[in-house]
């Protein structure tokens, strides 16, 4: 008999329900096997598609559990290969991710919430705060969607938690998420190829250090000191700049992995020589990559992308004091694929008809 909306399982959970499930109906252990090459390798859509399990298994399964909790809202292409969608929730929220292509990369952005707290005043992603933290499933679905948007011989290489909301505020469901990802019956991508993107939460950073997976820290600064930081990421005023660099530093000393500082370049704010100049002096010998992205402007904001002269100065400063420095390039800037955008767009959108609908 048909169960409960309320009492169906998502497919993807990983608190190893489907074990569960196959134990409790006298499945041999292989079968999990069967169902998670399907899910992982074969890129399944449905039950229906599980070939050699039987009839009468794959009618229980679609009885017990939802393949999907999630729908694709919107599906947007860039000219450069980029793909973005933007998720539906079950509780009709929207997250989104991104598919980018470069060379033979194939790297996936994914969410960790609904919104987000952090309040980092030129992003998109946490205009209206956050709403909830996901829930690992559904981090995981993110996951095999973007998945389905490769090519059949192809497969992802690289992930990145740097969607909307911060990982770190999420650490046990993002963990949980990834250690589907890096498992050799799931995704099967290395711990090495997968980077955690966080404002920095020390305590947090702690607890990642310790559980022994070789991911990569990408801590975003976008400020060279406590006073323009305080502005430019709220959070900080309650932790300090100082306190996020010693736990990254524990970080590299336990994970033996080079860090990442992000830094967002905001025209007239964070790109003047004085600031290239105390943020050299600041990650001064340090095993670090200072990756620094110009701003890609979101309607709403004031802020605005630097100009090539401030660009170029701000990396020939950071170079002529041997610092590690990577400029980011640009992708699906058509396709509103900086974090947050599509949702925003989407949000205003229903905003507009439920008004339009209350004056008719």
């Amino acid at each position: 008999m048909q169960n409960d909306v309320e009492s169906r399982i998502p497919l993807f959970s990983t608190s190893g329900s489907l074990h569960d499930w196959l134990a409790a109906n006298q499945q041999p252990k292989f079968r999990a096997q069967q169902i998670g090459q399907w899910l992982y390798q074969n890129r399944a859509t449905g039950f229906d598609s599980m070939t050699n399990l039987p009839l009468a298994i794959r009618q229980q399964l679609a009885e017990s559990f939802d393949f999907w909790t999630t729908e694709i809202a919107k599906h947007l292409k860039s000219n450069d290969g980029t793909e973005k969608l933007l998720v539906k929730l079950d509780d009709n929220s929207h997250v989104e991710c991104v598919l980018l292509r470069d060379g033979h990369r194939r790297t996936i952005c994914v969410s960790s919430q609904v919104g987000c707290a952090m309040g980092c005043v030129f992003c998109a992603s946490g205009l209206d705060g956050v709403k909830r933290n996901l829930d690992s499933h559904e981090i995981v679905e993110q996951m095999i969607r973007l998945q389905h948007c490769l090519e059949p011989q192809q497969r992802l290489s690289h992930i990145v938690m740097m969607g909307m909301g911060e990982p770190l505020a999420n650490v046990d469901n993002v963990l949980a998420a990834l250690d589907v990802a890096t498992a050799a019956d799931g995704l099967g991508i290395s711990p090495r190829r997968v980077t955690i993107s966080t404002v920095g939460l020390p305590a947090a950073i702690e607890k990642l250090a310790g559980y022994g997976k070789p991911y990569n820290l990408a801590v975003s600064l976008h400020a060279p000191n406590d006073l323009l930081r305080n502005q430019l990421v709220p959070v900080n005023d309650k932790i300090g700049i100082q306190a996020i660099i010693d736990a990254a530093d524990r970080y590299f000393e336990i994970s033996g992995r080079r860090l990442t500082f992000e830094y967002v370049l905001l025209g007239g704010v964070n790109d003047s020589t004085d600031c290239a100049m105390e943020l050299s002096e600041l990650l001064r010998n340090k095993s670090a990559l200072i990756n620094v992205i110009p701003y890609n402007p979101v309607p709403g904001l004031p802020w605005v992308s630097p100009s090539e002269k401030s660009i170029a100065n701000f990396g020939d400063i950071l170079r002529r004091n041997k610092i590690n420095v990577k400029f980011r390039v640009r992708k699906g800037s058509d396709i509103a694929a900086a974090c947050g955008q599509l949702r925003r767009q989407q949000v205003t959108e229903i905003s507009a008809s439920q008004s339009i609908g209350q004056t008719q």
